[in-house]
C-alpha cells in the first residue's frame, strides 16, 4: 500500500512539473513575441497636438463700434467680427468720388479748350503769312513780325496743352496728361473704397475665437491685434530620438493616443520629417565646436496628420494636447 500511494505522489508531482514547465514555455513564447513585435514599433511622449493660429488685426485706425464674437465662439471664413466707425471713411470716399467724377464732367470744357485753342492757332498762322508778305514788301516792320510768329507759337503750346487734356481713345497705346490724372483719381476712390470696406473686420478663416482683446469704444491701429483664430485643422508633432527615425517614412501609418482620451485609438499617418533637428532649428542653435562639448542625442519633429474623419461633438482635440503616437517601422 505505502508503495501505491509513493508512486502516486510521485505521478502528481511528474504532472505538476509538466504543466509547470508547459506553462512556463509558452509564458516565454508569449513574453518573447512581446518582445520581438515591440522592438517593430517607435513611440515617444514628447508629441503634442499642434496647429496654426491667425492672428486677427484691423487694416485702418479707428474707434470700434460694434464687436460681434466672444471668446471660444466658433466662425467662418469671412465673418464680420467687429466694426470700426465708418463716418469718416464715407467722407473720404465721397471726396474721391466727387474727384473722379468732376474729372470726366470737365471733359466737356476740355474738347470746348481745344476748339477754341484751334480757332486761335488758325487765326495767328494768318497773321504770320499776312506779316511776311508784308515784311517782304516792307510795310511792316521785322519786329511786329517777330511779335506774330512768337504769338502762333504761343498758340501752338496752348493747343497741346489743350489735347493733353482730352483722355486717350486708346491710353494703351497714347497716354495723355488727362489719363494720367484720370487713373490716379481712379486709384484714389479706389482706396477710399478699400479703406471703407476694411472697416468691416473679417474672420480669415474658420476656426475658434481666442485670445479675445478687443472690446467696443477702443481705438485702434493698423495691425492691433484684436484676438486670435485656432482653425479646426490639427496634426501631431512627434519629437523622435535620433536613434528611433530609422526606417520611418512618408506615409507610414500611425497609432495615435491622447492623453484625454486614454481608451481611444486614433489613426494617422506620417506627414512629413522635419530636415533638421529640433536644437538646429531652434532661435539659438548649438555651437558643438567648443571644448566642453557634451554629446546628447538629438530629437527629429515629425509631422503625423489624422487619417480619420473625427467628430467635434464627441472628440475635442485641441492645439497643445499631450500625445503618444506609435509607428510601425519594421
Amino acid at each position: 500500500m505505502s508503495e501505491e500511494k509513493n508512486t502516486k505522489k510521485k505521478s502528481k508531482l511528474s504532472s505538476k512539473r509538466y504543466w509547470a514547465m508547459l506553462f512556463g514555455l509558452i509564458a516565454i513564447i508569449i513574453i518573447g513575441f512581446v518582445i520581438v513585435e515591440a522592438t517593430k514599433y517607435q513611440s515617444t511622449d514628447d508629441a503634442y497636438v499642434d496647429s496654426t493660429t491667425v492672428s486677427v488685426s484691423p487694416k485702418v485706425s479707428g474707434q470700434i463700434v460694434k464687436v460681434l464674437v466672444k471668446d471660444n465662439q466658433t466662425v467662418k471664413a469671412g465673418q464680420v467680427v467687429a466694426v470700426i466707425d465708418k463716418i469718416d471713411y464715407q467722407v473720404k470716399l465721397e471726396q474721391a468720388t466727387a474727384a473722379y467724377e468732376k474729372a470726366l464732367l470737365n471733359q466737356q470744357n476740355a474738347h470746348a479748350n481745344l476748339n477754341a485753342a484751334n480757332s486761335e492757332i488758325e487765326l495767328a498762322r494768318k497773321d504770320v503769312e499776312r506779316y511776311q508778305n508784308l515784311y517782304k514788301a516792307g510795310a511792316v516792320s521785322k519786329q511786329t513780325l517777330d511779335r506774330a510768329v512768337t504769338n502762333l507759337e504761343s498758340m501752338q503750346a496752348k493747343q497741346t496743352t489743350a489735347e493733353q487734356s482730352i483722355f486717350s481713345k486708346n491710353p494703351s497705346k497714347s497716354a495723355k496728361v488727362a489719363d494720367a490724372d484720370l487713373n490716379v483719381l481712379k486709384a484714389q476712390k479706389k482706396a477710399a473704397e478699400l479703406a471703407l470696406q476694411y472697416t468691416d473686420i473679417i474672420a480669415p478663416i474658420d476656426g475658434t475665437v481666442s485670445n479675445k482683446k478687443v472690446e467696443v469704444g477702443m481705438m485702434v491701429q493698423p495691425g492691433t491685434p484684436l484676438f486670435v483664430i485656432v482653425p479646426h485643422d490639427v496634426w501631431i508633432v512627434a519629437n523622435y530620438k535620433e536613434t528611433q527615425i530609422r526606417g520611418m517614412k512618408k506615409g507610414m501609418p500611425v497609432d495615435i493616443k491622447i492623453d484625454t482620451y486614454p481608451n481611444k485609438v486614433f489613426k494617422g499617418k506620417i506627414d512629413s520629417i522635419q530636415r533638421s533637428s529640433g536644437a538646429k532649428a531652434s532661435l539659438f542653435p548649438p555651437e558643438n565646436a567648443v571644448g566642453s562639448f557634451v554629446k546628447i542625442v538629438q530629437r527629429i519633429p515629425v509631422k503625423i496628420v489624422f487619417t480619420e474623419s473625427i467628430n467635434p461633438d464627441e472628440y475635442e482635440i485641441i492645439p497643445g494636447m499631450s500625445v503618444v503616437p506609435k509607428i510601425k517601422t519594421r
